[in-house]
């Protein structure tokens, strides 16, 4: 008997979950950053996201967690969602660099690359690289025959053939200042243009 479109998606879910829970084990047994005994900082959220949020370097609050986005710009990213209508359980959210390292200099290549395994475990329908350092760091991190992501805040990009981005100011940076909340929230909001122009299925 065939298996039906629940049951493959189910299948879909429990491999990306496991292949997760793989790539979680090895970077918490890597040592190729100097962290010392201080914890990686884990991507968070759906295993198979429609949006995979992508940060530089992890905040004070993310590296005590050893959670990316937790605190202050995942809190500003939920109220975000809210007001766009996007399912914060459709999100997937990660950082380059995932070790806590004094310098972000310090962090090794192969570290930083793991995005990569992220990329092809979510498999997200678009990536929100969030600054310049991040936009600069995926361009040159290899993803197959993707495009380069232009520094053109707000515009949605063809990533690859079955995945966009879109290039905002850096969400930490936003927070504090008036002027760079407002550009942050006018690239931003393009998101959820897209997300309520993506068909359901």
């Amino acid at each position: 008997m065939p298996a039906t479109d629940d049951e493959i998606r189910e299948k879909y879910l429990e491999r990306a979950i496991r292949e997760l829970n793989d790539l979680t084990h090895q970077i918490q047994g890597c040592d190729a950053c100097p962290r010392g005994s201080l914890m990686p900082v884990l991507g968070s959220g759906h295993p198979q996201a429609d949006v995979l949020m992508l940060k530089f370097a992890p905040r004070p609050s993310e590296i005590e967690e050893g959670v990316a986005f937790y605190g202050r710009s995942g809190s500003a990213l939920m109220k975000s969602f809210k007001r766009l209508g996007i399912d914060p359980l459709a999100v997937y959210g990660t950082v380059f660099v995932k070790c806590p390292v004094a310098d972000t200099d310090y962090a090794a290549d192969e570290c930083k690359a793991r995005v990569l395994d992220e990329l092809a475990i979510v498999q997200p329908r678009i990536v929100v690289v969030m600054g310049e350092e991040a936009r600069e760091e995926l361009n040159g991190l290899g993803v197959p025959l993707a495009a380069e992501v232009a520094d053109d805040p707000g515009a949605i990009q063809k990533l690859t053939a079955s995945c966009d981005a879109l290039y905002v100011p850096d969400i930490d940076a936003s927070l504090d200042d008036e002027r760079s909340k407002r550009a942050f929230w006018r690239a931003f909001r393009s998101l959820g243009d897209w997300y309520a122009d993506f068909p359901p299925y």
